[in-house]
Order: structure tokens, then sequence, then C-alpha cells
């Protein structure tokens, strides 16, 4: 990219006005060309020249979108989604004449280039989020999206990139997916149900043909988007559902392939956030197999990641009725925030989940502090700030409050992952300002001495933010 990138300034117009050439071929490949230049044209070097690339480009491939020939609809549409990943909420000015030209693209697609058109709607959902919850986008995205889910049936195989479209768009339209929501929702349970009772069948007489797992993993992952899409408004659905949504997901918890597992403990996770009432009662006999499913010497990195965080959401939500089940958690979530291996999500998930099971039953984990304090601040000081890594701080914060002494080994390692913080909630800030007046207090003369051997800038941020 170094070396071509000062001649992008003349080669991408002469790209652009190749999108007019009568030839189809040149059309497609110039498609597939500025694909990869699409991040350059959305960011030039010189902002004050994007108008002169981006638009420009963006209207280009949405005139190839609805080219005639459909090798140029194909390599169009395709360096679209590029554009999209690319731009993200850049896109959200221009949304209205996106969602008209994807749209009418429905009338003029055949069945291989529908597929890729399902890609490109559900990548802008993904890359503008809820912008896309307003109702003149609604009217415009959904009957055309409606109106092939009804006519697809339960056992076609291009019923995949529709319900991978939209869980995205689910999860983009928030509650504005609601009137679509009952059929959708009822639709995933059956494929779900179906395909465990096609699977019960298939082990009791072998000669009749294995069901396809992909069915049932990617209603999962539809519900997933709706769960996370509808939020709380999501309780009716679960409370009516019919078979009971609950009972199928612990038999998919437990199910031989791994990738049914890993959309399993995501839409669990998803569960606890949004209708925790409803999963209560199942916990008993969920929570003995997820922790089965957070195993560090597994190979099933995401099954093992789901897990993990799942267990996190469920113990925020359980409060003290979670204390039968942190000991057998943290003999598996220690060994991964341990493990200088551990890949960095996981990492990540495992540290927020132990903080976060510190939150609601810190005298159990109190006595594990000096373990693994060290460990947990640097997986966690790099995270950006948001609502997870709060409640984890928060939770290790009460651990130490238990545990003082536990802290001391690797109280340098905490001040620094406390002072990483742009900016704490209220809450966690006067935390952090506790612990470390404490500890003042508890060294008492020798303050002075000891922050000697900190690193400046966590000393500096001592001082500025907590006086100590």
């Amino acid at each position: 990219m170094s070396g071509i990138a000062p001649h992008l300034p003349d080669l991408v117009p002469f790209l652009l006005q190749s999108l007019n050439d009568p030839k189809p071929l040149v059309r497609s490949i110039t498609c597939w060309t500025l694909g990869r230049y699409a991040r350059w044209c959305v960011f030039p070097p010189q902002p004050e020249t994007r108008s002169k690339y981006f638009e420009p480009l963006l209207e280009g491939l949405l005139r190839m979108v609805l080219d005639n020939n459909k090798r140029v609809q194909e390599a169009g549409c395709s360096a679209f989604a590029t554009l999209e990943e690319e731009a993200s909420e850049e896109l959200v000015p221009y949304l209205e004449p996106i969602l008209r030209n994807l749209v009418f693209a429905f009338q003029k697609y055949q069945q291989k280039n529908l597929l890729i058109l399902y890609d490109a709607i559900g990548t802008l959902a993904d890359s503008v989020g809820n912008a896309l919850n307003k109702k003149e986008f609604i009217d415009v995205l959904m009957p055309p999206l409606i109106e092939r889910w009804q006519s697809v049936s339960d056992d076609d195989r291009d019923l995949f990139p529709l319900l991978e479209c939209l869980s995205s768009v689910a999860a983009a339209l928030e509650v504005g997916f609601a009137p679509f929501a009952p059929p959708v929702y009822q639709r995933c349970v059956h494929l779900v149900n179906n395909t465990l009772m096609q699977t019960q069948m298939y082990q009791q007489n072998p000669t009749i043909e294995l069901p396809d797992k992909d069915f049932m993993i990617v209603a999962l992952d539809l519900l997933s988007g709706l769960v996370q899409g509808l939020s709380t408004a999501v309780e009716s659905l679960v409370a009516n559902s019919n078979p009971p949504l609950l009972p199928l997901l612990g038999v998919c918890m437990q199910d031989p392939s791994a990738e049914v597992r890993q959309s399993a403990y995501a839409l669990l996770g998803d569960l606890a956030i949004s209708c925790f009432t409803h999963l209560k009662p199942h916990l008993g006999q969920l929570l003995p197999e997820l922790i089965s499913q957070i195993d560090p010497q597994s190979e099933h990195i995401s099954v093992c990641n789901n897990a993990a965080w799942a267990a996190g959401e469920i113990g925020l939500q359980s409060g003290a009725e979670m204390q039968p089940y942190v000991n057998p958690l943290l003999e598996r979530l220690l060994p991964l925030v341990n493990n200088e291996q551990t890949p960095r999500t996981l990492l990540e998930n495992a540290a927020i989940a132990i903080g976060r099971l510190g939150l609601v039953c810190p005298e159990i984990i109190a006595p594990h502090l000096e373990m693994f304090l060290e460990h947990w601040c640097k997986a966690l000081r790099g995270i950006r700030d948001n609502t997870e890594k709060d409640s984890a701080f928060r939770g290790v914060c009460t651990i130490i409050q238990a545990n003082p002494n536990g802290a001391a080994k690797s109280f340098v390692y905490f001040c620094d992952a406390a002072t990483n913080w742009n900016s704490p909630s209220q809450e966690l800030n006067e935390m952090f300002g506790k612990i470390f007046v404490g500890f003042k207090q508890m060294i008492g003369a020798n303050w002075d001495n000891y922050v000697t051997t900190f690193p400046p800038t966590i000393r500096q941020k001592l001082q500025e933010r907590y006086g100590v």
C-alpha cells in the first residue's frame, strides 16, 4: 500500500471513470480494484480531498450494484460490502440512497447474487448500528427481507445467509425490529427443535440422513441478534415460546459440534442480560455444563470464550446465589488468566468474569487474590472503558477491600490498571480513591519511599487524581 499510495490521487479518478466502461469485464474488475483502495478513499491523507474520492466511490459502486450484468452486480455488491466495513458510521448521512439501491436490487438479482446482497445488507447493519432504527429506513428495508424470509423453506440452505443478515439487522434495529420479531423468533425455535429431533432420530437409526447442524447454528445466532436488539422486550417471546427455549438451549450447550456450543453459549449470555427471570429456574442444570466448557486445555477457544463471558453475565445477575458455583469456576478461570499463552479475547473474558464474580461473592474470591491480581491487571489495563470493564474493576476493588494484604505484592500493577482508565464511573473512581488512601495509611511514613519505585506516569496520576 505504501508504494502505491502516492499514485492514488491519479489512479482513483481513473478507476472511477472505468466504472463507465462499455465492457462488463472492465466494470467488474474495476469494482474489485476499487474495493482494495476503499479505506484510502474514505480516509485520504488530505482530509479536505475526501469529497473527491469517497462520495464518487459510494455513488459509483451503488450504480454497479444495479448494473444489468450479473457479473458486475456481484463485483459491485462485494466491493460495496468492503466499503461499508471501512467507512462504518461515515455512511450514516447516505443511508437513504444506500437502502433504496440495495432494496431495488432484490427485484433485479437472481439466486446467486441474492446471497451477496444479504451479506451487503448485514454488513451495513453491523457498520451503522442503531442509526438504522428510523421508521423511514425500516419501511424501506424490512418488507423485501420479510418477503424473502417467508418464501424460503426451512430445509433450503439459502436460509443461512438470510438468517445471518437478519441477525445483524435485528441487533441494529433494536426495538425497531419488534413488529417483525414474533414470527422470526418462533421459526428460529422451530429450526432448533427440528434439527435436535432429526439428530435424535439419526442416533436411533443411522441409515437415515444426518441433519445439517448449520440450520441450528444460524437460528441460534439470529435468536442472539433478536435478544440483543429487543433487550428486555424479548421477555414475552421467551415466556410464550413453543416449544420452550431454555430446555432446547440446554441440549445445544452439550452438542458434540463446537460451532453449535459456541452459538449456544453466546445466546445464554445474551439471555442473562435481557431476561434473567426466565433463565434463573434452569441455572441448576445449565451452570454445571457451562463450567465444564471453560476448559484451559480446550482446543475450542471460541466455545470456552463464550462460556466464560456468559458465566460473568450470569454471575452479575445472580448475586449471592452464585456462591455454590464460584469455586468450581475459579478452578477453571484462574489458569486462563495466569497463563501468558491464553488468547487475548479469552484472557479478557476470563478476567472480566472473575471481577464480576468478585462483585457478588467477594469473600469466596478474596483468599485467592494474591494468586491472580498481577495477571488480572495486565489483562484488563489496556481495554477500552465500557460497562463490562467497569463491573469487573468494581469487583476487584471489592475483593481488595475484603483482603488488602492479598493486593500488597501486586499493588503497582493495580495502580497502573486503575490510572489507565480514561473516565471511570463515579462509583468506581471513589472505590479507587478509598483503596489508594487505605494503602497510604497502611504503609504510613514509608509511603513516599514506596511510591518512588513506581513508574513516573503512575506516580503523577496517583498524585493528580487521588492526592496520594
